[in-house]
C-alpha cells in the first residue's frame, strides 16, 4: 500500500515489510578526527545517508575559534548548541548561543560560528543535502601550507564562499 500524504516526497521504498537497516553509534566512541582543539564526530556522512544529509558533532575546546562569515551555494546548514557558549553569526550579527539554541541557514545564507569562551562547547551541525564535509574538516589543517590560489580553490571545491 502506498501513501500519498500532502507534502510528503514520493516513496523511496516500495516494499511492504520494511528492512533491518538502522545503525546505532555509541556516544562513547572517540572522535573520528581531531585538529586545533576541535573534535569531529562523523555521526552520519553523506556516504552513509546516500546523500540525504550529513550530521556531525563538533566539540570545540576553550577559545578554539571557528570560521568567520561565509555561505554555501549547494546546501543548507543547521547548528544546534549542545553545551557551552557559541558565537553564531546569523548574517547580520554575532549572537551568543547557549545550550538548546538553534540556527538554520538556507543555501546562500551568510553565517559563521566560533567558540571564544574560556570553556569548551559542543554543537551538532547538519548539512542538507549531504556533502563530504569530513574532507573539508580534515583539509583545514593544510591551509597554512597552501598558496593563495590553492586556498581559494580548496574553499570553492568545498562549497565555502568567504564574505
Amino acid at each position: 500500500m502506498s501513501f500519498t500524504g500532502p507534502g510528503y516526497p514520493p516513496p523511496r521504498y516500495t516494499g511492504d515489510t520494511g528492512e533491518i537497516t538502522a545503525t546505532v553509534r555509541s556516544g562513547e566512541r572517540p572522535p573520528d578526527y581531531s585538529s586545533w582543539g576541535v573534535d569531529y564526530h562523523y555521526l552520519a556522512t553523506s556516504e552513509s545517508t546516500d546523500g540525504d544529509f550529513g550530521l556531525y558533532r563538533v566539540d570545540l575546546g576553550p577559545a578554539a575559534g571557528g570560521p568567520g562569515p561565509h555561505f554555501h551555494k549547494a546546501m543548507s546548514e543547521s547548528f544546534f548548541v549542545l553545551s557551552g557558549r557559541m558565537n553564531l553569526h546569523d548574517g547580520n550579527d554575532w549572537i551568543d548561543g547557549t545550550a538548546g539554541d538553534y540556527l538554520y541557514v538556507p543555501p546562500c545564507g551568510i553565517h559563521g560560528f566560533r567558540n571564544e569562551a574560556d570553556e569548551p562547547a559542543s554543537i551538532l551541525m547538519l548539512f542538507t543535502p549531504g556533502a563530504p564535509r569530513q574532507n573539508y574538516f580534515e583539509g583545514l589543517v593544510g591551509l597554512a601550507g597552501m598558496t593563495d590560489d590553492e586556498r581559494r580553490q580548496f574553499f570553492i571545491d568545498h562549497d565555502n564562499f568567504i564574505v
